[in-house]
């Protein structure tokens, strides 16, 4: 779904192509959503099929494949609003594939265990990192909307706590609490 409000709400501003959309989201977006290349393609597609967008012009440029430049419709407009007002009436629920691992492991030797936990805090560390640095790096340009920092803020406040909680249960695990 996330894939199809993206699309719509870029679209909104303006026609664009599979590769601009692409763009925008690696650049603005990368850090707090998750939308593969080539499901941007899929999603134009059935969006197309469905009357949310439509195909406005078709470009080719030198020896470039062709691209396709797409608008929002009327449909699409409704469409973009009902999927917006979906994602601001839910709460996600999220499950962990860490919390099975770590249920299970004890099936581990203890020092793979401390192991990966010691290599989890470091990649947390790096992470909470990076998006500290693109933050401070997408919000000294103007062009980049002030809401992006609620955006970067949401984000890095998740990783801070999941560092956080890894370094607790780290230490738990190192004090033979756990497992």
């Amino acid at each position: 779904m996330s894939t199809r409000l993206v699309i719509l709400g870029l679209l909104r501003e303006r026609p664009l192509y599979g590769y601009e959309i692409k763009q925008i989201i690696e650049e603005h977006m990368g850090d707090w959503t998750s939308i593969a290349f080539g499901s941007i393609y899929f999603a134009l597609s059935k969006l197309d099929e469905e009357k949310f967008i439509e195909k406005v012009s078709t470009e080719k440029t030198g020896s470039r494949p062709s691209r396709s430049i797409y608008q929002i419709t009327e449909v699409g407009q409704a469409e973009f609003l009902r999927l917006l007002r979906q994602v601001w009436s839910q709460v996600e629920r999220h499950y962990f594939a860490f919390d099975v691992g770590f249920f299970f492991g004890d099936a581990l030797p203890l020092e793979e265990t401390k192991s990966y936990l010691q290599r989890r805090v470091a990649q947390l560390e790096s992470t909470v990192q990076h998006i500290t640095a693109h933050r401070a790096e997408q919000l000294a340009d103007e062009a980049v909307p002030r809401l992006a920092a609620a955006i970067f803020d949401h984000s890095l406040t998740h990783f801070q706590a999941e560092l956080a909680w890894t370094q607790d249960l780290l230490g738990k695990v190192e004090r033979g609490e756990y497992p």
